[in-house]
C-alpha cells in the first residue's frame, strides 16, 4: 500500500491529563552528592523543569506550532512512516531529505525548514530553495514501531529512498546528524541512483592508523573526545544497544524519567557553556521530550541501537561513499572528526567546513549556521 495521507498532531485530552497526573505524582530521588552535573541531571533542575512542565508548558500551543508545517504518513515495508513535507514555491527547488537521530526528533528542524524552503523570505538567494522532507525514524515520534527485528540503518536508508521516489523525487539530496548521519551515509553507500549528494554534520569515520600512531592537533582533539565519550558518556548507548526492553519499562512509565534521560544529553552534547538553556529554552527541550513521551517510544527508539550499533559502519561490504559529500564539523560535536579520518570513508568530499560554535544538535542549536552550511554545500552539487 503506497498511499500518502495527511497527518496532524492531535493528542487527546486524556493523554495530557495522564501526563499531568504522572508529573504531579513523581517519586523523587535524593539529590546528587556533588554540586554539578557529573552524576547526571541535578535534582534542583529536574524539579524546575517539571514545575514548568506542569504549570507553564502549553502542549496545545506547541501542537499548533508543529502543525503549521504539512505532515503526512505512508506505509513502507509494513511500517507507517510519519514525515514533514514542505514544498518550496520555487519550481527549480531541489528535494532535501533531512534525518534526525537520538535523542532528537523532527522537532530539531522546525527552525530551519522555512528558510530552506523559501530563502528569499530570509534574505537569501532564490537559487538555494529546497523542498524539505523530514521523516521520523521508525520507532520514534509519530512513526510506527517495528514489531519484528530488522529495522536497522540499512533498512531505514532503503525505506527513505522509497519515500523520496514515492513523493516523485527521483533526484534528491540527503542530510543528517547522529543516527541521521548513519542513515544518510547508508543512502550514499547504497547509491540507488536517486540521491545526488549528501551532507553530514557527524561523519561516520574511525581514527586512521596515522592518527593513532602520530596524532596531530586535530587528531588529538578527536581522540580526546572519543576517550571522554567512552569513559563518561556512553552508558546510555551500552544500555540501549544491549537491553532496550528493560529500559523501556521505566521510560514509558515515568515522564520525568524519560525527560531527564534525554535532557542530560542536551546538556552534554550542545555548545551550551554549562547549561542547556543557554542554547534551547524549556519549551524547546520539552517539545522534543513530548515526541518521545506521547507515543511511548522510550523502548522503540532505543531499539535502533540494538539493531544497528554494530552495523553503523557496514558489515562485509564496501562501506565507502562515492557520492559528492559535504561535512560541517561543529566544535562541540561528541567527536569532532578530522578531515583525514572522513576521507577514508567519504571518497568524494567536495565541501568541508569547521565552525566556531555549535554542537551535536546543529539545526536546533544554530539554525542560521546550519542553513548556511547546507546552502554552501549543496550549491556545489546542483
Amino acid at each position: 500500500m503506497s498511499e500518502i495521507v495527511p497527518f496532524q498532531l492531535a493528542v487527546t485530552d486524556a493523554a495530557l491529563e495522564d501526563l499531568q497526573t504522572r508529573l504531579r505524582n513523581t517519586r523523587w530521588p535524593e539529590a546528587e552528592t556533588p554540586q554539578d552535573w557529573s552524576q547526571g541531571v541535578p535534582l534542583a533542575y529536574a524539579r524546575e523543569v517539571t514545575e514548568y512542565w506542569i504549570n507553564q508548558y502549553d502542549w496545545r500551543e506547541r501542537e499548533a506550532y508543529f502543525n503549521r508545517h504539512a505532515q503526512f504518513s505512508t506505509n513502507i515495508d509494513g511500517l507507517d512512516i510519519h514525515f514533514i513535507h514542505v514544498e518550496s514555491p520555487r519550481a527549480d527547488a531541489r528535494p532535501l531529505l533531512i534525518t534526525h537521530g537520538w535523542p532528537g526528533s523532527v522537532v530539531e528542524f522546525h527552525k530551519v525548514i522555512d528558510p530552506l524552503v523559501d530563502p528569499v523570505a530570509s534574505g537569501g538567494d532564490p537559487a538555494d530553495a529546497f523542498h524539505v522532507i523530514c521523516p521520523s525514524l521508525p520507532g520514534y515520534g509519530f512513526s510506527g514501531k517495528p514489531a519484528e527485528p530488522g529495522w536497522g540503518v540499512d533498512r531505514i536508508a532503503g525505506a527513505w529512498d522509497v519515500l523520496m521516489r514515492r513523493l516523485g523525487y527521483d533526484n534528491y539530496f540527503a542530510q543528517g546528524g547522529d543516527w541521521g548521519s548513519a542513515v544518510t551515509t547508508a543512502i550514499g553507500i547504497q547509491n540507488k541512483g536517486a540521491c545526488a549528494g549528501i551532507h553530514v554534520n557527524m561523519p561516520n569515520a574511525r581514527a586512521t592508523k596515522e592518527a593513532l600512531a602520530d596524532p596531530d592537533e586535530a587528531d588529538k582533539r578527536a581522540l580526546a573526545g572519543a576517550q571522554y565519550y567512552q569513559q563518561w558518556g556512553a552508558g546510555y548507548s551500552k544500555q540501549q544497544s544491549t537491553r532496550p526492553q528493560t529500559l523501556a519499562y521505566s521510560l514509558v512509565d515515568s515522564p520525568v524519567g524519560q525527560a531527564m534521560w534525554i535532557i542530560e544529553k542536551f546538556y552534554e552534547w550542545t555548545d551550551c557553556d554549562g547549561h542547556p538553556e543557554n542554547v534551547l529554552n524549556k519549551d524547546e527541550l520539552l517539545d522534543n521530550v513530548m515526541y518521545y513521551w506521547l507515543e511511548g517510544t522510550g523502548g522503540s527508539s532505543a531499539r535502533l541501537y540494538w539493531e544497528s550499533f554494530n552495523r553503523a559502519f557496514g558489515d562485509g561490504q564496501d562501506n565507502t561513499v562515492k557520492l559528492p559529500t559535504g561535512c560541517s564539523i561543529f566544535p562541540k560535536e561528541i567527536v569532532p572528526t578530522p578531515r583525514s579520518w572522513a576521507e577514508k570513508r567519504y571518497k568524494n568530499i567536495i565541501y568541508w567546513n569547521e565552525l566556531e560554535q555549535g554542537g551535536h544538535f546543529a539545526a536546533f542549536e544554530q539554525p542560521q549556521l546550519f542553513v548556511t552550511e547546507l546552502r554552501n554545500c549543496f550549491r556545489l552539487m546542483r
